[in-house]
């Protein structure tokens, strides 16, 4: 064949390939908002994806599993889902791809695999929706209000009906209140419409009515007067941190339960895919989803505690500076932070080591930790340096963190990195909380000790881990396929 031969067959190749694509969005499109039914190729969002984005994630998936997962091998997949009566559910379609490469000879049809690997999606009942209140907007209450309006869908699940804020509610502040929700300096616009409703006091999002409330103390809302009943209230504020002030949310009129976004004290702090299943949410109605930290290395370190026993410990957390850091030098309750927050490399504490242990207890006085705030606004690296009981290699740390990113109870925390050029702008929107650099991990000649990097978006990948907690204490929880 001619070189010219070659690439008009390129072409078309590539023709075909985009056109399956576009068929693969409008199936991931038809199940979200006909049946409730959410596709994700392994963890990663399709819904309002483009053609490009969704061929990129195919290359990932193929990288991931060592396997091509190819356009069209989804399109069968995703067809015979939607041939399927199952109820509300997440999918991990690369995950069935994957094996269905695998058993494809165990089943006449991509149909007949289908239906036998989401069997058990019949035995899930119906899904009573909640109602979510945001009490506080700020960098996370923002990004959980994205997140929870674009995955309405039918409203099976979580509703958004109202946000807190204090200060008075008047044309200028919801109009600035919707620009800082439309444009994101770090996560870019929002993929979607907002308008504002100075006579309902609302902002109109993805034509979904979103209340503003104004209120200086909790226990203060009727929350019924809004049609608002048994809510959660998900706390972004900070102000709140312990149980004693936490219990004023429930003092209000059509409140059921709190989710802090913060480390909390009196109350149990929980790393979603770690601990959650520990607690029921119908006798602790008041929980903290911990930090973005704790978030991060957590899931991590269960993984490496469970197969190597971990002895001893320091984690070093090269962290995106914040809002409480000054952004000129000024005057600062805290050492150091009053620095100029995007001109120096600031050391501070970080309670991370300590927050571990509330969601593994084997770990509890076994690692020490301090915190680097770097000036980046988004993307942080937590270090883990570890001493082991068991000796390992580099080969084996990365078998058994790549073995978790794919099965198991961690799948959702733990992303798989393979990039070679891995940077922290690269993992801004990612939505697991911990990112394991395969490609960084040292361990020592003996193999008693291991260095591990860990990447982990501190808004976004945080946000999702709130969001995944959120839905288990609100029992809005849909069969699952991972």
């Amino acid at each position: 064949m001619t070189l010219n031969g070659v690439y008009e067959k390129e072409l078309a190749f590539q023709a075909d390939r985009r056109r399956a694509t576009v068929e693969f969005i409008k199936i991931v499109s038809d199940l979200w908002y006909e049946k409730s039914i959410e596709l994700v190729l392994f963890r990663n969002q399709l819904i309002d994806r483009n053609v490009s984005e969704i061929l990129n994630l195919h290359e990932y998936a193929g990288a991931f599993v060592q396997k091509p997962i190819s356009i069209f091998d989804s399109v069968e997949i995703a067809q015979a889902i939607k041939k399927l009566d199952i109820p509300p559910a997440k999918l991990d379609i690369g995950k069935l791809t994957y094996e269905f490469h695998l058993e494809d000879q165990k089943y006449s049809t991509a149909t007949a695999f289908v239906a036998n690997k989401l069997k058990d999606a019949k035995n899930y009942g119906t899904i009573q929706p909640k109602d979510v209140v945001l009490y506080g907007f700020g960098r996370i209450g923002r990004l959980l209000a994205r997140e929870l309006l674009r995955r309405t869908g039918k409203g099976s699940q979580m509703r958004l009906r109202a946000v807190v804020v204090r200060g008075n509610i008047d044309q200028t502040s919801l109009e600035k209140r919707a620009s800082l929700l439309r444009n994101d300096s770090v996560h870019g616009e929002f993929p979607g419409t907002v308008t504002t409703s100075i006579e309902s006091q609302s902002l109109i999002i993805n034509g979904t009515t979103v209340k503003f409330i104004s209120a200086n103390n909790p226990e203060d809302i009727d929350y019924n007067s809004y049609g608002i009943q048994d809510a959660l209230i998900i706390d972004n504020t900070g102000a709140f941190r312990d149980e004693t002030a936490l219990q004023r949310h429930l003092k209000a009129t059509g409140v059921s339960q709190v989710l802090l976004t913060a480390p909390g004290k009196g109350i149990p702090n929980i790393v979603h895919g770690v601990n959650h299943k520990l607690y029921d949410p119908t006798t602790n109605n008041i929980v903290s989803a911990a930090s973005c930290t704790t978030n991060a290395i957590t899931p991590i370190l269960k993984a490496i505690d469970d197969t190597y026993a971990v002895v001893s410990g320091h984690i070093e957390t090269i962290h995106a500076y914040t809002n409480d850091q000054n952004l000129v030098d000024n005057f600062h309750s805290k050492y150091r932070r009053g620095r100029a927050a995007a001109l120096n490399m600031v050391i501070t504490e970080t309670g991370a080591g300590k927050a571990v242990s509330k969601a593994l207890p084997n770990l509890e006085g076994k690692l020490t930790s301090n915190a680097i705030r770097v000036p980046v606004p988004n993307g942080s690296l937590a270090i883990l340096n570890l001493n082991l009981g068991t000796n390992t290699s580099i080969e084996g740390i990365n078998a058994t963190l790549k073995k978790y990113a794919l099965e198991g109870d961690l799948v959702e925390q733990i992303k798989y990195e393979i990039n070679d050029e891995l940077v922290s702008s690269d993992i801004v929107g990612s939505s697991a909380p911990s990112i394991y650099d395969s490609k960084a991990t040292i361990v020592n000649t003996e193999g008693n000790n291991a260095i591990l990097y860990i990447w982990y978006d501190n808004e976004y990948g945080y946000s999702q881990q709130v969001i995944r907690l959120a839905k288990y204490v609100s029992k809005v929880r849909r069969y699952t396929y991972y």
